[in-house]
Protein backbone atom coordinates (compact mmCIF):
# COMPACT_ATOMS: atom_id res chain seq x y z
CA UNK A 1 0.00 0.00 0.00
CA UNK A 2 1.04 3.50 -0.64
CA UNK A 3 2.50 5.81 1.87
CA UNK A 4 0.49 9.11 0.86
CA UNK A 5 -2.86 9.27 -0.53
CA UNK A 6 -3.93 10.07 -3.91
CA UNK A 7 -5.15 13.89 -2.11
CA UNK A 8 -1.08 14.26 -1.90
CA UNK A 9 -0.89 14.17 -5.60
CA UNK A 10 -3.90 16.05 -6.78
CA UNK A 11 -5.39 18.31 -3.87
CA UNK A 12 -4.76 21.97 -3.99
CA UNK A 13 -4.71 22.19 -0.52
CA UNK A 14 -1.84 19.27 0.02
CA UNK A 15 0.60 21.08 -3.17
CA UNK A 16 0.41 24.79 -1.01
CA UNK A 17 0.89 22.92 2.50
CA UNK A 18 3.64 21.36 0.73
CA UNK A 19 5.31 24.82 -0.53
CA UNK A 20 5.02 26.44 2.92
CA UNK A 21 6.42 22.92 5.25
CA UNK A 22 8.63 21.40 2.41
CA UNK A 23 9.98 24.12 -0.25
CA UNK A 24 9.65 26.91 2.02
CA UNK A 25 11.37 25.24 4.62
CA UNK A 26 14.20 23.79 3.18
CA UNK A 27 17.89 24.95 1.08
CA UNK A 28 16.92 24.98 -2.17
CA UNK A 29 18.88 24.65 -5.97
CA UNK A 30 19.22 28.70 -7.16
CA UNK A 31 21.47 27.92 -10.02
CA UNK A 32 24.98 27.36 -10.71
CA UNK A 33 27.90 29.65 -9.67
CA UNK A 34 28.27 31.29 -13.15
CA UNK A 35 25.05 32.20 -13.56
CA UNK A 36 26.24 35.45 -10.96
CA UNK A 37 29.31 36.45 -12.00
CA UNK A 38 29.53 40.56 -11.37
CA UNK A 39 28.73 43.10 -8.92
CA UNK A 40 24.97 43.67 -9.49
CA UNK A 41 24.65 40.53 -11.28
CA UNK A 42 21.15 38.85 -9.60
CA UNK A 43 19.09 35.58 -9.74
CA UNK A 44 15.51 34.74 -8.40
CA UNK A 45 14.57 31.76 -7.09
CA UNK A 46 11.15 30.79 -5.43
CA UNK A 47 11.25 29.18 -2.44
CA UNK A 48 7.79 27.51 -1.14
CA UNK A 49 5.61 30.87 -0.95
CA UNK A 50 8.31 33.26 -0.88
CA UNK A 51 10.26 34.41 -3.48
CA UNK A 52 14.31 35.40 -3.05
CA UNK A 53 16.77 37.08 -5.04
CA UNK A 54 20.53 36.38 -4.59
CA UNK A 55 22.78 39.37 -5.62
CA UNK A 56 26.41 40.06 -5.81
CA UNK A 57 27.32 43.01 -4.05
CA UNK A 58 30.24 45.55 -5.04
CA UNK A 59 32.44 43.84 -2.52
CA UNK A 60 31.94 40.67 -4.30
CA UNK A 61 29.82 38.54 -1.48
CA UNK A 62 26.71 36.81 -2.24
CA UNK A 63 23.96 38.16 -0.38
CA UNK A 64 20.34 36.63 -0.22
CA UNK A 65 17.20 39.11 0.49
CA UNK A 66 13.39 38.18 0.52
CA UNK A 67 12.52 40.01 -3.25
CA UNK A 68 9.35 42.16 -1.64
CA UNK A 69 9.72 46.01 -0.81
CA UNK A 70 9.66 47.32 2.53
CA UNK A 71 6.56 49.43 1.72
CA UNK A 72 4.03 47.53 0.16
CA UNK A 73 5.79 44.14 -0.51
CA UNK A 74 6.15 44.50 -4.14
CA UNK A 75 8.58 42.25 -5.86
CA UNK A 76 11.01 44.25 -6.65
CA UNK A 77 13.54 42.16 -9.61
CA UNK A 78 12.34 39.53 -11.94
CA UNK A 79 14.14 36.48 -12.89
CA UNK A 80 17.87 37.21 -14.09
CA UNK A 81 19.66 40.65 -14.57
CA UNK A 82 23.31 41.79 -15.12
CA UNK A 83 25.03 44.32 -13.11
CA UNK A 84 21.99 46.19 -11.58
CA UNK A 85 23.12 49.26 -9.83
CA UNK A 86 20.38 49.06 -7.40
CA UNK A 87 17.33 47.58 -6.26
CA UNK A 88 14.51 49.88 -7.38
CA UNK A 89 10.70 48.91 -6.75
CA UNK A 90 8.46 49.48 -9.33
CA UNK A 91 5.41 50.47 -7.42
CA UNK A 92 6.54 53.39 -5.64
CA UNK A 93 10.37 53.59 -6.95
CA UNK A 94 11.97 52.87 -3.17
CA UNK A 95 15.39 51.82 -3.73
CA UNK A 96 18.04 49.50 -2.29
CA UNK A 97 21.51 49.19 -2.26
CA UNK A 98 23.12 45.84 -3.25
CA UNK A 99 23.82 45.27 0.53
CA UNK A 100 19.80 45.50 1.10
CA UNK A 101 19.90 49.01 2.38
CA UNK A 102 17.41 51.15 1.86
CA UNK A 103 18.93 54.44 0.10
CA UNK A 104 16.03 56.54 -1.28
CA UNK A 105 12.81 57.09 -1.01
CA UNK A 106 10.62 59.55 -3.80
CA UNK A 107 9.19 62.64 -1.75
CA UNK A 108 10.51 61.82 1.89
CA UNK A 109 10.71 65.23 3.17
CA UNK A 110 6.87 65.59 2.44
CA UNK A 111 5.34 62.15 2.95
CA UNK A 112 8.13 60.36 5.50
CA UNK A 113 9.92 62.99 7.31
CA UNK A 114 10.73 61.45 10.66
CA UNK A 115 11.95 58.46 8.41
CA UNK A 116 15.30 57.15 9.24
CA UNK A 117 16.91 55.11 5.78
CA UNK A 118 19.51 53.65 7.65
CA UNK A 119 16.93 51.47 10.09
CA UNK A 120 15.41 49.97 7.17
CA UNK A 121 17.08 47.16 5.38
CA UNK A 122 15.30 43.99 3.09
CA UNK A 123 14.42 40.77 4.45
CA UNK A 124 17.89 38.40 4.73
CA UNK A 125 17.53 35.13 3.79
CA UNK A 126 20.46 32.30 3.40
CA UNK A 127 22.78 31.70 0.61
CA UNK A 128 25.99 29.31 -0.03
CA UNK A 129 27.44 27.57 -2.28
CA UNK A 130 27.64 23.77 -2.55
CA UNK A 131 29.91 21.80 -5.68
CA UNK A 132 29.55 24.54 -7.80
CA UNK A 133 26.07 25.21 -7.39
CA UNK A 134 23.99 28.18 -5.48
CA UNK A 135 21.62 27.47 -3.04
CA UNK A 136 19.35 29.43 -0.98
CA UNK A 137 17.17 29.23 2.26
CA UNK A 138 14.29 31.93 3.21
CA UNK A 139 15.70 31.80 7.06
CA UNK A 140 18.51 33.95 7.42
CA UNK A 141 19.82 31.55 10.27
CA UNK A 142 19.85 28.00 8.28
CA UNK A 143 21.74 25.50 9.41
CA UNK A 144 25.07 25.34 7.05
CA UNK A 145 24.45 23.96 3.82
CA UNK A 146 27.50 21.72 4.72
CA UNK A 147 25.23 20.02 7.31
CA UNK A 148 22.64 19.94 5.02
CA UNK A 149 24.14 17.10 2.21
CA UNK A 150 26.52 15.86 5.56
CA UNK A 151 27.65 12.35 4.55
CA UNK A 152 26.75 12.69 0.94
CA UNK A 153 29.93 13.45 -0.45
CA UNK A 154 31.52 9.80 -0.19
CA UNK A 155 28.47 8.83 -2.56
CA UNK A 156 29.37 11.36 -5.32
CA UNK A 157 31.17 10.85 -8.89
CA UNK A 158 34.23 12.84 -8.24
CA UNK A 159 33.72 15.78 -10.85
CA UNK A 160 34.70 19.25 -10.22
CA UNK A 161 32.28 21.29 -11.98
CA UNK A 162 34.01 24.25 -11.39
CA UNK A 163 36.05 23.40 -13.88
CA UNK A 164 33.66 22.25 -16.62
CA UNK A 165 31.90 24.04 -18.62
CA UNK A 166 28.19 24.81 -19.66
CA UNK A 167 27.09 24.50 -23.61
CA UNK A 168 23.69 26.43 -24.47
CA UNK A 169 23.30 23.71 -26.85
CA UNK A 170 22.62 20.96 -23.95
CA UNK A 171 19.62 22.64 -21.77
CA UNK A 172 16.61 21.03 -21.72
CA UNK A 173 13.21 22.78 -20.06
CA UNK A 174 10.07 20.61 -19.96
CA UNK A 175 6.72 21.00 -18.81
CA UNK A 176 5.51 17.37 -17.31
CA UNK A 177 1.91 17.05 -16.56
CA UNK A 178 2.38 15.42 -13.70
CA UNK A 179 2.65 16.26 -9.83
CA UNK A 180 6.74 16.29 -8.64
CA UNK A 181 6.79 13.98 -6.28
CA UNK A 182 6.21 11.18 -9.05
CA UNK A 183 8.72 12.78 -11.14
CA UNK A 184 10.84 12.58 -8.02
CA UNK A 185 9.31 8.60 -7.36
CA UNK A 186 10.32 7.83 -11.09
CA UNK A 187 13.85 9.17 -10.73
CA UNK A 188 14.44 7.14 -7.73
CA UNK A 189 12.71 3.91 -8.72
CA UNK A 190 15.54 1.33 -9.57
CA UNK A 191 12.54 -1.13 -10.70
CA UNK A 192 12.15 0.63 -14.10
CA UNK A 193 15.24 1.08 -15.01
CA UNK A 194 15.78 -1.95 -16.86
CA UNK A 195 12.72 -2.60 -18.34
CA UNK A 196 11.18 1.07 -19.41
CA UNK A 197 15.02 1.84 -20.33
CA UNK A 198 16.08 -1.59 -21.49
CA UNK A 199 17.54 -0.52 -24.65
CA UNK A 200 17.96 3.38 -24.09
CA UNK A 201 19.93 2.87 -20.74
CA UNK A 202 21.62 -0.22 -21.72
CA UNK A 203 25.13 1.15 -21.25
CA UNK A 204 24.49 1.07 -17.68
CA UNK A 205 24.13 -2.62 -15.23
CA UNK A 206 21.10 -2.19 -13.67
CA UNK A 207 21.73 -5.63 -11.71
CA UNK A 208 24.33 -4.18 -9.56
CA UNK A 209 23.32 -0.71 -8.59
CA UNK A 210 24.31 0.43 -5.28
CA UNK A 211 21.79 2.40 -3.80
CA UNK A 212 20.30 3.73 -0.21
CA UNK A 213 19.42 6.77 1.62
CA UNK A 214 21.58 9.40 3.55
CA UNK A 215 19.48 11.41 5.43
CA UNK A 216 16.97 12.32 3.44
CA UNK A 217 19.25 12.65 0.52
CA UNK A 218 18.58 9.70 -2.02
CA UNK A 219 22.05 8.31 -3.61
CA UNK A 220 22.64 5.85 -5.75
CA UNK A 221 25.28 4.53 -8.27
CA UNK A 222 25.82 1.74 -11.12
CA UNK A 223 28.48 0.63 -13.10
CA UNK A 224 28.99 0.87 -16.86
CA UNK A 225 27.81 -2.55 -18.80
CA UNK A 226 30.58 -4.63 -20.06
CA UNK A 227 29.84 -3.79 -23.82
CA UNK A 228 29.62 -0.14 -23.36
CA UNK A 229 32.77 -0.47 -20.93
CA UNK A 230 34.94 -2.30 -23.13
CA UNK A 231 34.08 0.16 -26.08
CA UNK A 232 34.38 3.39 -23.80
CA UNK A 233 36.38 5.74 -26.25
CA UNK A 234 34.27 4.33 -29.56
CA UNK A 235 31.18 5.10 -27.55
CA UNK A 236 30.72 7.99 -25.32
CA UNK A 237 29.14 10.68 -27.12
CA UNK A 238 31.50 13.94 -25.29
CA UNK A 239 35.06 14.53 -24.30
CA UNK A 240 35.86 12.12 -20.89
CA UNK A 241 35.58 13.48 -18.23
CA UNK A 242 39.04 14.04 -16.81
CA UNK A 243 38.07 13.06 -13.33
CA UNK A 244 36.78 9.64 -14.10
CA UNK A 245 39.52 7.16 -14.07
CA UNK A 246 38.71 3.72 -14.82
CA UNK A 247 38.45 3.35 -11.05
CA UNK A 248 35.77 5.48 -10.72
CA UNK A 249 33.49 4.84 -13.99
CA UNK A 250 29.83 4.30 -13.31
CA UNK A 251 26.54 6.37 -13.19
CA UNK A 252 26.28 8.64 -10.32
CA UNK A 253 22.19 9.94 -9.90
CA UNK A 254 21.49 10.99 -6.06
CA UNK A 255 18.36 12.92 -5.63
CA UNK A 256 19.07 15.57 -3.26
CA UNK A 257 15.77 16.07 -0.94
CA UNK A 258 13.57 17.59 -1.93
CA UNK A 259 13.34 18.57 -5.75
CA UNK A 260 16.96 18.08 -7.36
CA UNK A 261 18.83 14.90 -9.22
CA UNK A 262 22.17 14.92 -10.40
CA UNK A 263 23.22 12.53 -12.97
CA UNK A 264 26.91 12.28 -12.99
CA UNK A 265 28.88 10.59 -15.82
CA UNK A 266 31.93 9.72 -17.52
CA UNK A 267 30.79 12.50 -20.06
CA UNK A 268 28.88 14.68 -18.37
CA UNK A 269 27.78 16.48 -14.84
CA UNK A 270 23.99 17.64 -14.50
CA UNK A 271 21.63 18.95 -12.53
CA UNK A 272 17.93 18.11 -12.92
CA UNK A 273 15.41 20.36 -11.32
CA UNK A 274 12.14 19.43 -10.66
CA UNK A 275 10.15 22.65 -10.01
CA UNK A 276 6.04 22.22 -8.64
CA UNK A 277 3.94 24.23 -10.50
CA UNK A 278 0.45 22.99 -9.67
CA UNK A 279 -0.53 19.53 -8.06
CA UNK A 280 -0.72 18.06 -11.72
CA UNK A 281 2.56 20.33 -13.19
CA UNK A 282 6.05 20.43 -12.83
CA UNK A 283 8.81 21.76 -14.78
CA UNK A 284 11.86 20.26 -15.06
CA UNK A 285 14.99 21.90 -16.27
CA UNK A 286 18.22 19.60 -16.79
CA UNK A 287 21.32 22.00 -17.10
CA UNK A 288 24.97 20.20 -18.44
CA UNK A 289 28.34 20.52 -17.96
CA UNK A 290 31.12 19.10 -20.42
CA UNK A 291 34.70 18.81 -20.15
CA UNK A 292 36.26 21.65 -22.23
CA UNK A 293 36.59 20.98 -25.38
CA UNK A 294 36.78 22.83 -29.21
CA UNK A 295 33.66 22.49 -31.63
CA UNK A 296 35.78 20.42 -33.82
CA UNK A 297 36.65 18.00 -31.03
CA UNK A 298 33.01 17.72 -29.88
CA UNK A 299 31.26 17.47 -33.44
CA UNK A 300 33.96 14.40 -33.98
CA UNK A 301 33.21 13.04 -30.77
CA UNK A 302 29.64 12.60 -31.55
CA UNK A 303 30.50 11.36 -35.27
CA UNK A 304 32.39 8.58 -34.08
CA UNK A 305 29.34 7.48 -31.25
CA UNK A 306 26.88 8.06 -33.73
CA UNK A 307 28.93 5.36 -36.21
CA UNK A 308 29.52 2.82 -33.20
CA UNK A 309 26.84 2.64 -31.49
CA UNK A 310 23.79 0.65 -33.44
CA UNK A 311 26.64 -2.09 -34.21
CA UNK A 312 27.60 -2.05 -30.72
CA UNK A 313 24.80 -1.46 -28.61
CA UNK A 314 22.06 -2.03 -30.52
CA UNK A 315 20.03 1.22 -30.88
CA UNK A 316 17.02 -0.14 -30.49
CA UNK A 317 14.37 1.29 -28.70
CA UNK A 318 11.97 -0.07 -25.95
CA UNK A 319 10.30 -2.47 -28.54
CA UNK A 320 13.11 -3.42 -30.27
CA UNK A 321 12.30 -1.22 -33.00
CA UNK A 322 14.56 1.23 -35.61
CA UNK A 323 13.90 4.97 -33.49
CA UNK A 324 11.79 7.24 -35.39
CA UNK A 325 11.02 10.70 -34.00
CA UNK A 326 8.10 11.09 -36.19
CA UNK A 327 5.97 8.18 -34.26
CA UNK A 328 3.19 9.20 -31.90
CA UNK A 329 4.47 6.90 -29.80
CA UNK A 330 7.05 8.10 -27.17
CA UNK A 331 8.52 4.94 -26.85
CA UNK A 332 9.58 4.81 -30.60
CA UNK A 333 11.54 7.94 -30.24
CA UNK A 334 14.71 6.09 -28.20
CA UNK A 335 14.89 8.70 -25.80
CA UNK A 336 15.10 7.81 -21.83
CA UNK A 337 13.59 11.56 -21.19
CA UNK A 338 10.72 11.02 -23.33
CA UNK A 339 9.72 7.77 -21.81
CA UNK A 340 10.20 8.93 -18.48
CA UNK A 341 7.85 11.75 -19.10
CA UNK A 342 5.29 9.55 -20.73
CA UNK A 343 4.93 7.11 -17.65
CA UNK A 344 4.94 10.18 -15.24
CA UNK A 345 1.81 11.22 -17.03
CA UNK A 346 -0.27 8.29 -17.28
CA UNK A 347 0.47 7.68 -13.90
CA UNK A 348 -0.92 10.84 -12.68
CA UNK A 349 -4.06 10.09 -15.28
CA UNK A 350 -4.48 7.12 -13.59
CA UNK A 351 -4.88 8.70 -10.03
CA UNK A 352 -8.29 9.76 -11.29
CA UNK A 353 -9.56 6.13 -11.56
CA UNK A 354 -11.82 4.96 -9.09
CA UNK A 355 -10.24 1.52 -9.47
CA UNK A 356 -6.46 3.10 -9.05
CA UNK A 357 -4.07 0.78 -6.60
CA UNK A 358 -0.44 0.07 -6.16
CA UNK A 359 1.01 -2.98 -5.35
CA UNK A 360 4.16 -3.32 -4.70
CA UNK A 361 6.22 -6.28 -6.59
CA UNK A 362 9.69 -5.12 -6.29
CA UNK A 363 11.04 -6.09 -2.73
CA UNK A 364 14.30 -3.60 -2.82
CA UNK A 365 13.56 -1.60 -6.17
CA UNK A 366 10.18 0.14 -4.96
CA UNK A 367 11.26 0.20 -1.67
CA UNK A 368 12.96 3.33 -2.24
CA UNK A 369 9.83 5.27 -3.23
CA UNK A 370 8.55 3.79 -0.04
CA UNK A 371 11.08 5.60 2.23
CA UNK A 372 11.08 8.77 -0.17
CA UNK A 373 7.19 9.04 0.89
CA UNK A 374 7.92 8.26 4.62
CA UNK A 375 10.39 11.46 4.54
CA UNK A 376 7.49 13.71 2.42
CA UNK A 377 4.96 12.14 4.86
CA UNK A 378 7.53 13.52 8.20
CA UNK A 379 7.80 16.73 6.50
CA UNK A 380 4.23 17.51 6.42
CA UNK A 381 3.81 16.90 9.79
CA UNK A 382 6.44 19.65 10.73
CA UNK A 383 9.70 17.18 10.64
Amino acid sequence: MPILPVEAYTSQEWFDKEQQLIFGNSWQFAGLIEDIKDAGDYITVQCGHQNIVIVKGRDQRLRAFHNLCRHRGTQLLRAVGKKQKALTCPYHDWTYDLNGQLISVPDKEEEFPDMDLDTICLHKASVDIWRGMLWVHPDPNADNITSWFEDCWEHLGPHNPNRLIEYPDTYYEKIINANWKIVAENYIDVYHLAHLHSNTLNMYNHAKAKYGFVGDHYMFWEPLSAEYHNNLDQLIPTKRIQEMTDEYLGAYVPWLFPNLGLSEGEGSWNVFHAIPLAPDKTKVIVRSKLEPMTNWEFTKQQMKSNMSWHGIMGGKTKYGREPNSNSDDPMDWNDFMEEDVYVCEQQQKSLKNPLFGISYTAKHGESTVCNFQKIIQRWMKGK
